[in-house]
């Protein structure tokens, strides 16, 4: 052996060693610590050294063994190049579309909630979720769409498991698909109204990604830096714009609405984001936000590691027996569920298996995008628990305990929080709320608010006390950006996969270059999860309450039906004996998803099942026991339940469909029985690989 070769090798291998040590330093320290307050400087050490060592090793050995990555061979966007829906694009827009695309509320809301439970369940299962379960999803479904044209997964199921499990596949994640996104869209307009900072914006960079995908294409074609540095540079002029603009009495009231407007708003900026050519708006606007996103997050971390903050949510609480007062529920299955796209998200594999396959130039890119991009969320979601559990308890508690739990006056709140051994008070609460340049801090549900108080507050402490409500109003628009970019592309997704099923039947309707059919199957899309969007904005209880609880179910539902079609092309592509890297994590899902499935339906505890939550309204509604204005909404209410509930029930049955018939195939094709034959294109040499190796 060459000495020199020798003595990188040895550098290698003590590097990778050193980073082991660290990784099992920074879990060792997060899963054993009890007594004091943890430093939330390990959360940071045990994500880099995990995620390092999984994209080197556990995504390389799925790159190289598993897959076999083929760079020399054309991809769809090379091959079906329209210059709208296929277009070769750079990797790092690429990476930039994808992640903006997948990185949702998920990252950011779901550890935020689940960190009820303490620090140390949610944060073991983003790491060893991600790495072993999510990261391999997204990587794998993003090669068998490449390797298929660019298909969907509702196609992809319907190809290679017949037509039993590929209908039911078809349907199900188009039901999904359309809860997902509405549910998206309602977290953004309640995030947007009444704040004219945010909606401004949020609104500016719609504009700017004009200009970019133009200057990109037209103007100067291929300069990316230039492009990048102007986009960025506009964006950031926008984020002080809608400060400015805040703060003018004569503009504010101009982006100052309603969630009924909000949500028209946001369905016509959706029909526009799934017609337009993805060079446009949608791929230089999500890799524009990517800058804002990944420069947030590693704000966040710079600041950790600067200040080192202790976490003050001791590891497990009182809560892990259901009886939590943010949502209902025991830990297990509730805190796979609630971290959801954290660790691993159906939702990523319908991006993976729609834009962005149409997009990636290089098919070797697949695991730098699909498994680095998921990698990049879960890191965003280890920084959200951080932001959430350095927090007082009792200030955590107060800001996303619904009134309904803990009382309406601020006087009954911090009582009741207080006894369950997480003190706070009013005056502290009152303070916090001033510094933040709220009125009032209580009961402001869904995570983003808490979220945005711990970030502020890192901000704040590390790069200057005195913009304490600028730094809390830039993480509210923050997290706007973020759930938004992911609605453009579900959108966009979701009109492929309508396409692709009403192909079926209309052979012209499956034809992406057909405009016609581009406008009437996004008007279908957009009509379809705009009506639950507008519908959530009247709700009684705004919406959240009664399409929440699906999110999670139905995510994690998608993540098993992707699995199960991965699992199902890996045993005909000839690797049954690696075919454990898709199935691990799909035996879980299974688990996790009917366990909470069978609990939402049929749970006796009326904050967990559907079931009885409406029997029990309409018992008080019936006996007139209920007071006059919960009686006006508790039809809407019992409707919503009962919605939810048949949801859920279709949901749970699509999947067992899809498990029982990917059983079926993989004995099939094990036994030497007739199946669906394969469906991977044939291979055609790339005359792209120089030019871009260049670029």
């Amino acid at each position: 052996m060459n000495p020199k070769n020798q003595s990188i090798d040895i550098k290698n291998l003590v590097i990778w060693l050193a980073v082991s040590a660290g990784g099992a330093v920074g879990v060792g320290g997060i899963a054993l610590h009890r007594g004091e307050s943890l430093n939330s400087f390990w959360f940071v050490v045990a994500a880099v050294c995990v995620y390092a060592l999984g994209y080197r090793f556990y995504s390389a050995f799925v790159a190289a063994k598993v897959l076999v990555l083929d760079g020399s061979r054309a991809t769809p966007a090379e091959r079906f190049n329209d210059g709208r829906d296929f277009v070769p694009t750079n990797k790092w827009v690429v990476f930039g579309h994808h992640f903006a695309a997948i990185a949702g509320p998920g990252p950011l809301i779901g550890p935020t909630l689940a960190a009820q439970f303490g620090y140390l369940p949610g944060t073991l299962w983003i790491l060893i979720g991600a790495v072993l379960g999510g990261c391999v999803q997204d990587f794998v479904i993003l090669f068998c769409s490449i390797r298929r044209d660019g298909r969907s997964l509702g196609q992809m199921a319907r190809d290679e498991l017949g037509p039993i499990g590929g209908t039911a596949a078809l349907l199900g994640v188009m039901m999904i698909m359309i809860i997902l996104i509405a549910v998206l869209g309602l977290v953004v307009v309640n995030a947007m109204k009444h704040s004219p900072w945010a909606t401004s914006t949020v609104a500016a960079t719609i504009p700017i990604a004009v200009i970019i995908g133009l200057y990109m294409r037209n103007i100067r074609p291929g300069r990316v830096i230039e492009a990048t540095v102007i986009g960025v540079g506009l964006l950031l002029l926008a984020v002080a714009g809608g400060g400015w603009i805040d703060g003018a009495a004569s503009l504010r009231g101009g982006f100052d609405y309603d969630s009924p407007q909000l949500a028209l708003m946001v369905i016509g900026y959706g029909f526009a984001a799934a017609v337009l050519p993805v060079w446009l708006l949608l791929a230089p606007r999500d890799y524009l936000s990517t800058f804002m996103k990944l420069g947030t997050i590693a704000a966040l971390a710079i600041a950790i590691l600067i200040l080192h903050p202790e976490v003050k949510m001791p590891a497990l609480t009182r809560f892990t027996d259901g009886s939590g007062p943010i949502f209902g529920g025991k830990l297990f299955p509730f805190v796979f569920i609630t971290i959801a796209c954290g660790a691993i998200s159906g939702f990523h594999s319908l991006i993976s298996s729609g834009t962005t396959p149409k997009l990636l130039a290089n098919e070797a890119d697949a695991r730098f995008i699909g498994y680095g991009a998921m990698m990049m969320e879960s890191f965003v979601a280890i920084m959200a628990m951080v932001a959430a559990t350095v927090l007082e308890p009792g200030i955590y508690f107060a800001i996303n305990s619904p009134a309904g739990i803990v009382g309406k006056e601020a006087v009954d709140a911090v009582a009741k929080i207080s006894a369950w051994g997480f003190p706070v008070t009013v005056e502290q609460m009152q303070h916090l709320a001033k510094a933040m340049g709220e009125g009032s801090l209580f009961a402001r549900t869904g995570g983003a608010p808490s979220l945005a108080v711990g970030m502020a507050s890192l901000f704040a402490s590390a790069f200057g006390e005195s913009l304490l409500s600028l730094w809390y109003h830039f993480a509210i628009m923050f997290e706007a950006l973020f759930i938004l970019t992911t609605l453009d592309a579900g959108t966009r997704v979701a009109r492929f996969m309508l396409q692709d099923l009403l192909g079926n039947f209309v052979p012209l309707l499956g034809r992406t270059s057909w405009y016609p059919g581009v406008l009437l199957t996004s008007g279908l899309v957009v009509s379809a999860w705009g009506y639950f969007l507008y519908m959530g904005t009247i709700d009684p209880l705004g919406g959240i309450n009664s399409l929440w609880p699906l999110f999670g179910i139905a995510n994690q539902m998608l993540a098993t039906i992707a699995l199960c079609v991965a699992t199902t092309i890996l045993v005909k592509s000839g690797k049954a004996r690696q075919a454990w890297v898709s199935a691990l994590p799909l035996s879980w899902l299974i688990i996790v998803t009917s366990t909470a499935a069978l609990e939402k339906l049929f749970s006796p505890e009326l904050r967990v099942g559907f079931l009885a939550h409406a029997a029990d309204l309409s018992t008080k509604l019936a006996q007139g026991g209920l007071p006059s204005a919960q009686a006006a909404s508790a039809p809407q209410l019992i409707f919503n339940d009962y919605l939810d509930a048949g949801l859920t029930l279709m949901f749970l049955t699509v999947t067992w469909v899809l498990v029982l018939d990917t059983l079926r195939v993989i004995y099939c094709i094990l036994a030497g029985k007739p199946h669906p034959p394969i469906s991977e294109t044939a291979r055609e040499p790339s005359r792209l690989v120089e030019d871009w190796a260049r670029d």
